[in-house]
């Protein structure tokens, strides 16, 4: 029996949300172990036994930024319209940064020369540090709303600068983003090190780990105090074809509350974010790092989730026109699209998954500096 709009309009806003979490736990201890590179590697041994604990991964994690921008475009076609127009410089300061990756995974250790390598080092530092701030104060964007309109075609217009993205609360939203990612990636160094570079890779989840968790409470009390928020005055209905202009939206001081209130269990959410970072915390201090690694990715579950249901059913609200506002009800593609594409979904996804899980098993263990010793030709 086919699932009607209403359903299916939910079902890929979850979908959109699993997407995201799953480039963050995946991509992002990639990201994470680029940015602590320069630091916990001392030696070119031991900062190539680093490149390597992500080396034969990276790439296939890629997949999960490019299905869930992929998703976007096809479940949310006014969301990808509007968010890229407005977001412009911003993304592409991400692709720089991302294309540091490639090249530095592939070419760093092919020239014997320290400049050479030095250099990549920090190139690869930009490609893992830059992404998860960026994406951080986008959604410190969305939380404040994000200055566009539609005109009578709904052709969107945004009217900001890229400047203005880099507002104090974007920034904090950042650095809880910047932290969360350093975080993991620490443990997922931590887990596959040992030694010297186990005990530096711990030390850095003892920093960043502290630090996402008191950004995160910062941040979430500037949303409860600082004003934020927007509300449906009239909402529009979940069955109708997307028009995002039928409907009456509000600036609300405290409304990305009022889901906690209207639904208590759901503050389960952002309970997962603590509780799943304490506890990475704890377990990676007494070395139990795989555990460790779980909880962490359970803290980004957390994390972004806490972002996805204080906003809920907003997607991109507008702050100078609200009435334009960006829901999961007026924002998507059709009932068939959402359909078919929820067939690829179910079909692909757990293939993806079966993949990933299967090559981390096999490339599973430490990677050491005598195991770089000894594969100096065929290692990164």
């Amino acid at each position: 029996m086919p699932l009607d709009y209403p359903t299916l309009k939910l079902i890929w806003w979850l979908l959109v949300g699993v997407l995201l979490v799953g480039f963050a736990i995946m991509d992002g201890h990639d990201m994470g172990v680029g940015t602590l590179l320069p630091f916990v590697g001392k030696s070119d041994e031991e900062r190539r036994a680093v490149i390597n604990t992500v080396g034969p991964h990276w790439d296939g994690n890629q997949v999960w930024f490019i299905t869930a921008g992929g998703a976007i475009f096809a479940a949310w076609p006014l969301v990808y319209a509007t968010a890229f127009s407005g977001f412009y410089w911003a993304m592409l300061a991400v692709l720089w940064a991302l294309f540091f990756r490639p090249v530095g995974f592939d070419y760093r250790s092919k020239i014997h020369h320290a400049g050479w390598r030095r250099t990549w080092d920090w190139g690869l530092f930009v490609g893992g540090a830059v992404p998860p701030l960026i994406f951080g104060v986008a959604f410190g964007n969305l939380l404040q709303g994000v200055p566009f309109h539609f005109d009578a075609n709904l052709v969107p217009y945004y009217t900001g600068s890229f400047w203005a993205l880099l507002n104090p609360f974007a920034l904090l939203a950042g650095v809880v983003s910047s932290a969360m990612l350093s975080f993991h990636g620490a443990v997922y160094l931590a887990h596959r090190t040992e030694g010297d570079i186990q005990r530096r890779a711990i030390r850095a989840a003892l920093v960043f780990g502290p630090l996402m968790l008191l950004a995160f409470s910062l941040a979430g009390l500037w949303v409860a105090r600082g004003g934020l928020g927007y509300a449906l005055a009239l909402a529009p209905d979940p069955a109708a074809l997307p028009n995002p202009l039928a409907k009456r939206v509000v600036a609300e001081a405290g409304a990305w509350l009022h889901n906690y209130a209207s639904a208590p269990a759901t503050v389960l959410v952002p309970a997962l974010a603590y509780a799943g970072g304490l506890a990475a915390i704890a377990l990676v201090a007494a070395r139990r790092t795989l555990a460790a690694f779980v909880a962490s990715a359970l803290a980004i579950v957390g994390v972004i989730g806490t972002a996805g249901v204080s906003m809920f059913p907003f997607v991109m609200p507008s702050s100078t026109r609200p009435d334009a506002s960006l829901t999961v009800w007026d924002s998507v593609s059709s009932h068939r699209t959402l359909g078919i594409m929820l067939w690829a979904t179910v079909i692909f996804m757990p293939l993806i998954v079966a993949y990933t899980g299967w090559a981390y098993k096999v490339m599973a263990g430490k990677v050491t500096t005598a195991y770089i010793r000894e594969n100096e030709h065929s290692a990164y």
